[in-house]
C-alpha cells in the first residue's frame, strides 16, 4: 500500500515502516514523547529520510476509526514533513486515554508540532 505526498506537482511517495521487526526496533530503543492525542517514538536510522510507522490498538476503536485517525496522522506529518530534519524512524501510537471519537486534525497537528520542535526536529527558520 502506497502513500503519497505532493511535491510540487509531482506525487511523491511516504516511506513507511512495514516489518514487524522494523517497528520492534523503534519500540524498543527508541526516544518517547507524548502529546494529548498521540505518542512519537523516535530513533536513528542513518539513512537519508524519514521513516514512518503509525500503530492503533485494535482496543481504540472499530477500523473504520482506527483508519480515519491513520489518515489524520499521515496528512498531519505529510504537512511538516518538508520542515523536518531526515535521518528518523518515526512511530506514531495513539494515546489509549483518549476516546477515538475526539481525533482532530488541529490537536494531531498541534501534538506534532510541539512535539518535534522539542525533539529540535524541525529546521531552524522553518518554524
Amino acid at each position: 500500500m502506497a502513500f503519497f505526498a505532493i511535491k510540487g506537482n509531482k506525487m511523491s511517495k511516504l516511506e513507511t515502516l512495514k516489518k514487524n521487526y522494523e517497528f520492534k526496533n523503534v519500540l524498543s530503543r527508541g526516544n518517547s514523547y507524548f502529546g494529548k492525542q498521540i505518542e512519537i517514538i523516535l530513533k536513528k536510522n542513518n539513512l537519508e529520510k524519514n521513516k514512518i510507522g503509525i500503530a492503533i490498538s485494535t482496543k481504540a476503536g472499530k477500523a473504520v476509526q482506527r483508519n480515519r485517525v491513520k489518515r489524520l496522522v499521515r496528512e498531519s506529518y505529510r504537512k511538516m514533513e518538508k520542515n523536518l530534519a531526515k535521518g528518523y524512524s518515526i512511530v506514531f501510537l495513539w494515546n489509549k486515554r483518549v476516546k477515538i471519537e475526539e481525533a482532530s486534525f488541529a490537536t494531531i497537528y498541534q501534538d506534532m508540532d510541539t512535539i518535534f520542535k522539542k525533539m529540535k526536529l524541525i529546521k531552524k527558520g522553518e518554524e
